[in-house]
């Protein structure tokens, strides 16, 4: 039974439909988007083919519209354009599928001008032009629209909208426009690329900012725009017709070489059947040491060697990327694959060679997330001195984790974070060092040797006697 507090349909119905009737209108004499949708409704309801016209009107209006939107009118905007695009969708499609396309794209070229005059900082009204952009294909499936016309239709959009449309675009239209009508996009995008833009005289050129290298004029901005929407487009109607050449063909030989890149490429190579290339193109790539590894290559080149049947390089590959990461996620997939009982005497190894790692910090990620939480302990206690309290994010989870089991092994952490507060001076810390500390006591009842580390008593005792002036910290505490 739903909470008394939920309305549910069967309440509602029970007051009748005249006062159901008279409710609404009190609800809606001050929301002009839930007024709207009322009317819509009606109209749906007494004259299915006027719904069209009603709906053309008001997104007339929005387009035409000039003032500058943010806040509520961005969230009175966006309930307006969505229950127009679900009245296309749920009545003119039904009744005219023609119509009800050509009012979803009316929708869809509004984009531009509504989001150059909205602050969308919230993410509101684009999810509305994308979800548009999504139901043009079936619209225009049911529409028995004409591939050329289509195309031609699709052009015209990509090449003035300023927003990133094409992969959305092309693979919602993609199976209204067939071969015939995604090769007469094509050809018109690559004549598009061979048209020189228009560079105006330097007296007539918008300047938009000041780069390294001078001013970056708007033409500028537009031609660069233009060369990633034309290669886009073509990258993603190589997708839809399954042209993996044409779709490589997108990116120059430098470009390939790019660790994302050539993932990206050796995937769709090894979706055709093609590991061998695959191979190739992840080998010649530049997978540079990183602090931040890249994973997506690293992936992509263990998936070729597993499609090649190269299982030993594969795992070698594995065990790699936890050595050189310490990667959870591969170390688990190279112990999965393992004979039974070998991955035993694997994981071991690998834990061992994880508390030797020369960053403790890592180190101690990787142990309490395996979990390990007696090695996580031990790490801690025998390198409490590197242990950095600047990385919150490494030491607070850790902290947590081994409160309680690993009391010690907790305080140390705790403390490595309250001494870094306080010796920097980061006062903006100074609540969650007084929180630590409360934490600290709290821990301290359960240590009952404290080994060569100081007591509770003794380490709040220094802390007075070497930062008693941080008066801002000791007033948390009291």
């Amino acid at each position: 039974m739903a909470p008394k507090s939920t309305l549910t349909a069967r309440q509602l119905e029970a007051l009748g439909a005249p006062r159901l009737a008279e409710l609404l209108l009190e609800i809606t004499a001050n929301d002009a988007p839930a007024k709207r949708r009322l009317k819509l409704e009606i109209t749906a309801l007494t004259s299915p083919k006027a719904v069209a016209g009603e709906i053309g009107k008001r997104l007339g209006q929005i387009a035409r519209a000039q003032s500058m939107l943010e806040g509520p009118k961005v969230k009175e905007l966006a309930a307006d354009l969505e229950t127009q695009r679900r009245t296309i969708i749920d009545h003119v499609a039904a009744n005219d599928p023609a119509a009800a396309q050509d009012l979803m794209w009316q929708l869809v070229d509004m984009a531009d001008d509504v989001l150059q005059r909205s602050d969308d900082s919230n993410g509101r009204l684009f999810p509305i032009f994308v979800d548009a952009i999504r139901d043009l294909g079936p619209l225009a499936k049911a529409a028995q629209s004409d591939p050329i016309a289509l195309a031609e239709r699709a052009f015209k959009a990509l090449e003035q909208s300023p927003y990133s449309m094409e992969e959305d675009l092309i693979e919602s239209l993609g199976p209204v426009l067939g071969s015939a009508g995604l090769d007469h996009l094509k050809q018109r995008l690559i004549e598009l690329s061979k048209q020189p833009v228009q560079v105006p005289p330097d007296q007539d050129r918008t300047v938009i900012g000041l780069g390294s290298g001078g001013p970056i004029y708007l033409d500028q901005i537009m031609s660069s725009r233009r060369e990633r929407m034309i290669a886009a487009s073509l990258r993603t109607i190589a997708d839809v017709q399954g042209d993996v050449d044409s779709y490589i063909a997108q990116y120059s030989i430098e470009a390939r070489k790019s660790p994302g890149i050539a993932a990206e490429l050796a995937r769709r190579l090894l979706a055709a059947g093609r590991a061998d290339e695959a191979l190739r193109i992840v080998d010649d790539a530049k997978s540079h040491p990183s602090r931040f590894p890249n994973f997506d290559w690293e992936d992509a080149r263990i998936e070729v060697l597993d499609a090649l049947g190269r299982r030993d390089q594969a795992q070698a590959a594995r065990w790699s990327c936890f050595e050189r990461f310490l990667s959870v996620e591969h170390l688990r997939a190279y112990l999965k694959r393992l004979p039974d009982f070998d991955d035993v005497e694997a994981e071991r190894r690998a834990l061992d060679y994880v508390e030797r790692f020369d960053h403790v910090l890592p180190a101690l990620a990787f142990l309490v997330a395996w979990p390990a939480l007696d090695r996580a302990a031990g790490l801690v206690t025998r390198r409490a001195r590197e242990l950095d309290g600047n990385h919150y994010e490494f030491l607070s989870p850790a902290a947590d984790a081994l409160a309680g089991k690993y009391p010690l092994a907790a305080t140390l952490a705790l403390r490595a974070m309250i001494d870094f507060t306080l010796i920097q001076g980061r006062s903006a810390r100074y609540r969650h060092a007084a929180r630590h500390l409360l934490e600290c006591e709290s821990l301290s009842g359960a240590i009952s040797d404290f080994g060569g580390f100081d007591s509770h008593v003794t380490y709040k005792t220094r802390l007075r006697a070497e930062h008693g002036r941080k008066t801002g910290f000791w007033s948390l505490l009291s």
